[in-house]
């Protein structure tokens, strides 16, 4: 878990699982699709990698008899733990994951290897506890390099994310190279692929609240609190005249161990 996303905080945790929530309802559909991979036995253990709060850790227990999740935040493990009592978490890295090899049939993760500091050691790890013939999943990773903003000027938004978030050390363009990181960790039968954007209406107050959150977090140093009160205002106009687009592409990957 990046630095950005350990909370200090009971209320923090909250916070963030009410994010991770929304992110969980984004990538409902692919995770669909996604989870219909799964190999169906009995037996079958599932590891999610990254696992914050446990929000897709939850989704998880119906495809298998073992779920496990895996954080480097505590506090993040214990709400997961209270949360989700059928799965087992574990504290850990994911570049050295405290797991044997072939441990697991499936190892999936969730907006997580953009906070990654070596994105390829930890899909060669996620590699590593899979089973030959078991699968790995990478649910959505997002690409800021491709954000869409309109009207002006919130295209602006896009490009100061970016590099906001390549401040924090995070990889803003992850998703375009998730391909190229499954075949280096040797995975076959690779597919790739990008969620699809529909609209239906303006977001809640409180999706809106928390998207403002990130970007403030994210815009610190790039934009004068006052510069982003007049973008933030922008915004909700845009959106209650209906002409508000936000788009950020994002990838999913699956892949088989051989």
């Amino acid at each position: 878990m990046h630095p950005r996303m350990r909370p200090d905080n009971a209320q923090q945790v909250d916070r963030w699982h009410d994010r991770f929530t929304r992110q969980a309802a984004w990538t409902e559909q692919i995770r669909s699709y996604l989870l219909a991979h799964l190999p169906r036995h009995p037996a079958a253990r599932v590891l999610e990698v990254g696992c914050g709060t446990g929000v897709i850790t939850r989704s998880l227990l119906s495809y298998a008899q073992t779920v496990c999740g895996l954080d480097l935040d505590t506090q993040f493990l214990r709400f997961a733990a209270r949360s989700v009592p059928g799965a087992h978490f574990t504290c850990g890295d994911a570049l050295a994951m405290p797991f044997p090899g072939a441990a697991f049939d499936a190892v999936v993760c969730h907006f997580f290897l953009l906070w990654t500091a070596i994105p390829a050691q930890a899909l060669a790890e996620m590699a590593r506890v899979t089973r030959p013939g078991g699968t790995v999943i990478a649910f959505a990773e997002p690409d800021y390099g491709g954000r869409i903003d309109y009207p002006p000027p919130l295209d602006e938004l896009g490009r100061l994310q970016a590099e906001g978030l390549r401040r924090q050390g995070a990889d803003p363009e992850i998703g375009r190279k998730l391909s190229g990181l499954f075949h280096v960790a040797g995975l076959r039968e690779i597919e790739t692929g990008l969620l699809g954007g529909q609209w239906k209406g303006a977001p809640s107050p409180a999706e809106r609240q928390s998207e403002w959150d990130v970007l403030a977090n994210d815009l610190k140093g790039s934009l004068a609190p006052q510069q982003l009160d007049e973008l933030r205002e922008i915004d909700a106009a845009a959106w209650a005249s209906g002409e508000r687009v936000l788009f950020v592409p994002t990838f999913y990957a699956f892949g088989v161990k051989p």
